[in-house]
């Protein structure tokens, strides 16, 4: 029995699609189906899949596929293009969703495409939520996500027994202010990984033990969140990505890349430019796959210390 939004969501009668199932979506989808919902996935390369569909998820051959087997759609891709394809490219999921039919896309994406897409499934008679996370492999491993909602609030609200299997979400307002939300974090956490990096580096540089450095100041000002989630894989030389390196260089050209914006919502975000251009320098070194922890790896060649080996 299908139950679109308004209807209650309930593990017995929702069902739920998910495409990308990389790191972080696999993660979040394999939550779902732990807590009972029965899941459809999509991926172009099915071999990706197999964890999921041997957990008891099943398989759909298209994103329309999908989203006509679907209440609810979670997206969790890499860049805004991947978004615009899915969704509203031919036979997409937007051409397949039944009407009530919710998408929720996790990816950190354009406002403005968020936006778009909104505007295209109210056409529908369906409902848009853009959701982006904050919180890493971790957070989507153990539940812990940031949720950062956009969108009607009426339907953030129907959505809280899927986002509480995920996260704690929260509603920051119109559609495409989720996605604002998350540039603003990713700004944060870009921040605080490079000085965090830069921290280690001097420390290092200094004769200090840098585990005793962390433990040392992580109860003052200088602690984090960034620092708790990424000081030791750090000094571990652990660079596995939760998020690409590469995506924050994404993340944070939304922000500062002010060219596709005409109006009020563009700041001047010297910070943020800045640090973007590190994340580019590592990602021109060739670790743009690498997660965003390895941008210590470029603040060390700056400061004349060959990047040592990192494990994979």
């Amino acid at each position: 029995m299908e139950t679109p939004y308004p209807k209650p969501i309930n593990t017995a009668q929702t069902r739920i699609g998910f495409v990308g199932i990389g790191v972080m979506g696999a993660a979040m989808a394999s939550r779902l189906l732990a807590a009972g919902y029965s899941l459809t996935v999509y991926a172009r390369n099915a071999s990706k899949a197999l964890p999921l569909q041997s957990q008891g998820a099943q398989l759909a051959d298209s994103p329309a596929s999908l989203a006509r087997q679907s209440d609810v759609v979670f997206t969790m891709l890499g860049h805004p293009p991947d978004v615009r394809q899915i969704v509203l490219g031919p036979n997409g999921l937007l051409s397949g969703l039944n009407p009530g039919g919710v998408l929720v896309d996790t990816t950190s994406s354009h406002p403005g495409l968020a936006r778009e897409i909104y505007s295209a499934a109210r056409e529908k008679n369906c409902w848009s939520v853009d959701s982006p996370v904050s919180g890493g492999d971790i957070g989507a491993r153990d539940g812990k996500l940031a949720i950062l909602a956009g969108g009607d609030s009426g339907v953030v609200e129907w959505l809280t027994p899927l986002y509480n299997v995920m996260g704690k979400a929260t509603y920051v307002g119109a559609p495409g202010c989720g996605m604002s939300c998350k540039i603003a974090n990713q700004m944060i956490v870009a921040a605080n990984m490079v000085g965090l990096s830069e921290g280690l580096v001097f420390a290092e540089r200094a004769g200090l033990d840098k585990r005793q450095w962390m433990a040392a100041v992580r109860g003052g000002s200088a602690g984090s969140m960034v620092m708790e989630l990424f000081g030791g894989r750090m000094v571990d030389r652990d660079f596995k990505p939760g998020g690409y390196a590469e995506y924050m260089v994404k993340d944070l050209g939304i922000g500062v890349d002010v060219v596709e914006e005409k109006d009020e919502r563009v700041a001047s975000l010297p910070g943020a430019a800045l640090n973007k251009q590190l994340f580019e320098v590592m990602v021109a070194s060739g670790d743009g796959k690498l997660g965003g922890q390895g941008i210590i790896t470029s603040i060390e060649r700056m400061s004349g210390r060959p990047a040592s080996g990192w494990s994979n």
